[in-house]
């Protein structure tokens, strides 16, 4: 604890030049990672087959990076974080290596599942390391170098991946990562080896509600890797990936009495797991800070549900090819970034409700423009022009929410508010890809990808609505000074 509290302000000082750059590794390959597989996702298909478990790709990922993330919190709660981040690292190669030699989509899905388990005890901790291994004084710079380590990914990653899958293969977007983890891991095994047991605090440093590292409350929610869930049980959080998984399979199942009964069950236990998670009153939407909350998981919903397909709108539906595809998404990565520049310089003086509204709103256009771009008549480079507007929305509204709920939480409460926004981002985006998946794969034999996409995205419009109107019941302005103005780019949301 000496040492690291005479450690320099720079996290390249050199007892953590090694591990900033192990960490800064780590968080690339997520990032890219994280962003290839919607873009290649379609050359799956084509060579695979299994329309009907495309949207199970996204969805698996995310229910199973919940539970790494809970696991790994709470293992490095005991002072041990080397062993989560070894097995994250791990399951991580082995979910990408199964994804890239998958013979079928059944296999691939398998895979992302694996992969998320790796990716969630990765970043939960990749978020404690940075609590625990950095001065003070250190911790907000790591945490910029941490966010902009997602830069590059976000504006070439679509792009090289979907070239790779035109010019090579697929597969080689999985399997690329898989020699090289291993050599980041051993590159920061030592430092995460002698990481202290407990988090360091500085007088002004939030306590720790359990199940993760204590962040300093004007940073702790600007990092782009998943929080370790603050007082989530395993039960809980296991609860919730079951309940989640079977909704999603009983919307599925074309027999009724089975899809019912399936459905049914994992409702009641994804509700009780998320009212116990959530603040009371986000399932009904409550005026006030659950509100704020409904709206970050439908937001994500209808963004990441509609976004998952974009490229097969383009590449399969259009023949424009991965590229193209890819494209799309950078170009909500830029606007997203936009967005987050734009809300901190209106934050402190605007509305936070017309903010969000209008955010949302955009997210709304997107879609609707994005669904346009099935028409045979409509230029393909719409699709980027599409999802630039609904990136756009996304960088206003996701931001504000999550300034909205950690300034309206009770002092010390900022690592639960913090956990909660994290916990609706999940669940939505889940949701949002399993749900548009089955529509697709339902109405797609009958009258073609086309037709199912269409109505996926006439789902997420509604809900989108929903969204604006959560957000005309959220908090508008703080009842005193905020302590914090977030500008956060897209993948402080995802991956």
């Amino acid at each position: 604890m000496t040492a690291l509290t005479n450690d320099t302000a720079s996290p390249w000082a050199p007892s953590r030049r090694i591990l900033t750059a192990g960490l800064v590794f780590m968080v690339t390959a997520a990032a890219f990672e994280g962003l290839a597989v919607p873009t290649v996702l379609p050359a799956t298909l084509a060579d695979l087959g299994g329309l009907s478990l495309y949207g199970w790709a996204f969805s698996a990922f995310w229910l199973t990076s919940l539970l790494g993330v809970t696991l790994a919190g709470q293992q490095a709660d005991r002072g041990d974080a080397f062993r989560p981040f070894i097995v994250g690292v791990a399951l991580f190669a082995v979910g990408l290596a199964v994804a890239g030699l998958a013979p079928s989509m059944l296999v691939v899905v398998v895979g992302r599942a694996i992969q998320g388990l790796g990716s969630g005890a990765i970043g939960s901790v990749i978020w404690v390391a940075t609590a625990r291994g950095y001065a003070p004084d250190a911790k907000p710079r790591m945490i910029a170098i941490v966010s902009s380590a997602w830069v590059v990914p976000g504006l070439v990653g679509p792009a090289i991946a979907g070239a790779v899958a035109e010019h090579l293969s697929w597969r080689w977007v999985f399997l690329a990562l898989v020699p090289l983890l291993p050599l980041a891991a051993l590159l920061v095994a030592r430092p995460i080896r002698s990481l202290p047991v407990g988090p360091p605090r500085d007088p002004d440093s939030a306590p720790d509600a359990g199940g993760g590292a204590a962040m300093l409350p004007d940073v702790q929610d600007a990092a782009h890797v998943p929080h370790p869930p603050r007082g989530i049980r395993t039960r809980d959080a296991l609860m919730l990936a079951v309940g989640a998984g079977a909704v999603l399979t009983a919307v599925s199942i074309r027999q009724p009495l089975a899809a019912i009964v399936i459905g049914v069950a994992g409702l009641v236990a994804a509700r009780a797991a998320l009212a116990r998670l959530l603040p009371p009153g986000t399932l009904l939407g409550r005026r006030g800070p659950p509100a704020a909350v409904a709206s970050t998981g439908l937001l994500s919903l209808a963004f990441f549900g509609a976004e998952a397909f974009v490229p097969l709108a383009v590449a399969t539906v259009r023949g424009a090819g991965p590229v193209a595809g890819g494209l799309a998404l950078t170009a909500s990565s830029v606007t997203w970034a936009a967005g987050s520049w734009i809300q901190a310089r209106l934050a402190p003086t605007r509305s936070r409700r017309l903010i969000v509204a209008t955010g949302v709103a955009l997210v709304v256009l997107g879609i609707v423009i994005e669904t346009a771009v099935l028409l045979p008549g409509v230029p393909v480079a719409v699709a980027a022009l599409a999802w630039a507007v609904g990136g756009l929305g996304m960088g206003l509204a996701y931001s504000t929410t999550t300034l909205v709920i950690l300034e309206t939480a009770p002092a010390g409460g900022e690592g639960a508010a913090s956990a909660a926004v994290q916990l609706a981002n999940v669940v939505g985006i889940a949701l949002g890809t399993g749900l548009g998946g089955a529509l697709v794969a339902t109405v797609a034999p009958l009258a073609g990808i086309e037709w199912g996409i269409v109505l996926a995205n006439a789902l997420l419009v509604a809900l989108g609505g929903l969204g604006i109107w959560l957000a005309t019941r959220m908090p508008d302005r703080p009842g005193s000074p905020p302590h914090v103005v977030l500008s956060a780019s897209r993948m402080e949301a995802e991956r």
